[in-house]
């Protein structure tokens, strides 16, 4: 079985970390390469955490690339504590050594390096603010068509956001960058939308199970998680007044699994899709168009309905002991 290779875009908090450790424990799967953006934390804590989790999971291999610091128009990095002012639930590591595994490329210039080399092949899963990616498009126009795929953790189906009113917190950080990755990007590209994901969340129960594997990147998971706002067991908030309920949400982990397991996603719904950059209330919610009037080149691949004990089996996986761990 030849291998699957992945380029995965991050704003490492809780999630991003998830979703990196179901890649890294997939069978036939290489990650060449981890590129970085501001988002749940500011870039240098994102980089640090991207690092901590492959330090954990023994994989500092894995070339990390430091990368869009600001929105597009230069709009201050908003104040995310959803996971933690660091990301990771206050646990981030404080130690900026670790910044020194960094790649000295940046990350745009790595996006466009490492899909030329492997042109055709490629799927890029990215699970935050779409900047690095807008960037390295306009850098290179031709860079959609050297993908095999794209795999986006973002915007919302419903007009229900949790940043906004009617948006979701990687579109609405950045509009005009999940604008233009929708206008450009025209290879298939599926996405695992903020409401897919609530409407498919997990029992707490599984959550106990998963921390309870006797291994180190287990331990590491519930301990990021045990003070994070965003996994609290109460209802929360913004769940609460959607009627999507308490829950265990690995958010970016279900565009993962969509890249690496085929049958794990048993329902899309193709259409065209844009994001709305003027309206009041309404500022980077993405609009879907079923009748064709956008007149676009490409359509995209909502998520719909998918196969929960298969990315229940994804998770677990992700927390075991593999044979190149060494548990302390």
């Amino acid at each position: 079985m030849s291998k699957k290779l992945l380029l995965i875009d991050v704003d490492c908090g809780v999630d991003d970390a998830q979703a990196i450790m179901v890649a890294l424990a997939a069978p036939g799967a290489e990650i060449l390469g981890i590129t970085c953006c501001f988002g749940n934390t500011t870039l240098e804590n994102v980089c640090k955490n991207v690092l901590q989790v492959l330090t954990v999971c023994n994989r500092t291999k894995i070339p990390v690339f430091s990368g869009a610091s600001v929105s597009l128009l230069g709009e201050p990095a908003p104040v995310c504590t959803h996971f933690g002012q660091d990301g990771l639930g206050g646990k981030a590591d404080a130690d900026a050594t670790i910044l020194n595994l960094l790649e000295k490329e940046h990350a745009v210039n790595a996006l466009i390096r490492i899909a030329t080399e492997h042109a055709g092949e490629v799927s890029l899963v990215a699970t935050g603010p779409l900047t690095n990616l807008a960037l390295a498009v306009r850098m290179d126009p031709t860079l959609p068509q050297k993908l095999k795929n794209l795999y986006i953790m973002g915007g919302n189906m419903e007009g229900k956001g949790n940043r906004a009113i009617c948006a979701e917190f990687n579109f609405v950080v950045d509009p005009e960058a999940a604008y233009i990755v929708l206008e450009d990007f025209t290879c298939p590209t599926y996405i695992a939308t903020w409401d897919f994901v609530c409407r498919n969340q997990l029992p707490w129960g599984f959550f106990d199970q998963l921390v309870k594997q006797d291994t180190k990147k287990a331990e590491f998971i519930k301990k990021i998680i045990s003070d994070c706002p965003a996994f609290s067991r109460e209802e929360q908030l913004s769940a609460k007044d959607v009627n999507f309920g308490p829950g265990f949400a690995s958010y970016d982990s279900y565009a993962m699994a969509a890249a690496l397991d085929e049958s794990f996603v048993t329902e899309y719904l193709e259409c065209e899709a844009t994001v709305e950059l003027s309206g009041k209330l309404t500022r980077g919610m993405m609009v879907l168009d079923l009748t064709h009037r956008l007149k676009k080149k490409g359509k995209v691949f909502l998520m719909k309905e998918c196969n929960i004990e298969n990315f229940k089996k994804l998770l677990m996986a992700a927390l075991q002991t593999m044979c190149r761990e060494k548990k302390p």
